[in-house]
């Protein structure tokens, strides 16, 4: 899949094309599946699909008083965009400026001479341009005045096997109650979280549990607490021996939250990678998927207890990620 961060990196003559928007946050199976039948209608009708997609989110822009808690970071929202199927995705900086567009001028640029759209998919709700003045109806005239057809999508595509709308809301929901299974069923995959390995006060390391303390870049953080789940290196960056990692799934005891024992103050994000001593990962990129939520954080009064309560936690870690 193509991505380009502005009109001038799209290739002239890309058209026709099929063209979505969207904020596609978490890209959960409602996403999905929108976008996986608009490829194969593509596909069908010899035309590309493209997403136009926006970053920041158009909320920490008008009211960044207020940044919304997005489930992804953009780069896992165009990794799971790719898994669609889609040609190519247009990320959109979205500034003041930008939102001063009238709707005409938005589909005029962005999607008519820009993309070469030949069909435009939009939900009911869709808003789009300068005070959000454009929607469905809008687009259709547009759709006729610039030679497009609109395709309104079917609600059937996003309303999950419960009943209930597959939404980013949902989602959050969910990993505000530490339920990590349900999430993964709403987003088709674990939750993520993505971020930087640095030096920490090296507790783990005195106890017999040395950690990667990663400094989270990406992903809602869910309930606090202790999870089971898989640590990969992203990016080694300057690290050369954690390069053999890249991409290879590292079962993980992870502390989520304050650690009260020891009178931490500061939220960390800890994880223990089982049955990997030894293992150098300072200053790389990785990502966290985390399975299942097995406790609060707690004060357990002394570091002996800390030790034989992280020694189950390990074990408990071991069986849900077998």
């Amino acid at each position: 899949m193509l991505v380009w961060r502005s009109l001038a990196e799209v290739p002239r003559g890309l058209g026709p094309a099929v063209v979505t928007i969207g904020n596609f946050d978490g890209v959960h199976r409602g996403h999905q599946a929108v976008l996986e039948r608009m490829v194969a209608d593509a596909r069908a009708r010899g035309q590309v699909a493209i997403a136009v997609t926006f970053d920041p989110h158009p909320k920490a822009v008008h009211d960044p008083a207020h940044q919304p808690e997005l489930v992804t970071g953009v780069v896992d929202r165009l990794d799971r965009l790719a898994a669609t199927g889609l040609d190519g995705v247009l990320v959109v900086e979205y500034t003041l400026a930008f939102a001063s567009q009238t709707a005409e001028q938005f589909v005029r640029d962005y999607l008519v001479n820009g993309l070469g759209a030949a069909c435009v998919v939009v939900g009911h709700d869709t808003r789009f341009g300068r005070g959000n003045a454009g929607d469905v109806g809008t687009m259709r005239a547009l759709g006729e005045q610039y030679g497009f057809a609109v395709e309104v999508v079917d609600d059937a595509c996003a309303i999950s096997e419960s009943g209930r709308r597959w939404s980013s809301t949902w989602v959050r929901e969910l990993l505000e109650r530490g339920d990590l299974p349900g999430a993964a069923e709403v987003l088709g995959r674990p939750h993520r979280l993505r971020g930087r390995v640095v030096h920490g006060d090296k507790l783990g390391r005195e106890i017999g549990f040395p950690t990667a303390n990663i400094q989270v870049e990406a992903g809602m953080i869910p309930r606090h607490g202790v999870y089971a789940g898989w640590l990969a290196v992203a990016d080694p960056r300057d690290n050369h021996g954690a390069a053999s990692l890249v991409g290879q799934p590292l079962p993980s005891a992870v502390s989520l939250g304050h650690n009260y024992t020891v009178g931490g103050t500061d939220l960390r994000v800890e994880a223990f990678v089982i049955d990997h001593a030894g293992l150098d990962l300072y200053d790389t990129e990785v990502t966290l998927d985390l399975v299942a939520w097995r406790r609060p954080m707690l004060d357990f009064g002394s570091l002996d207890a800390l030790i034989v309560a992280l020694g189950e936690d390990v074990e408990w870690c071991r069986s849900v990620l077998a």
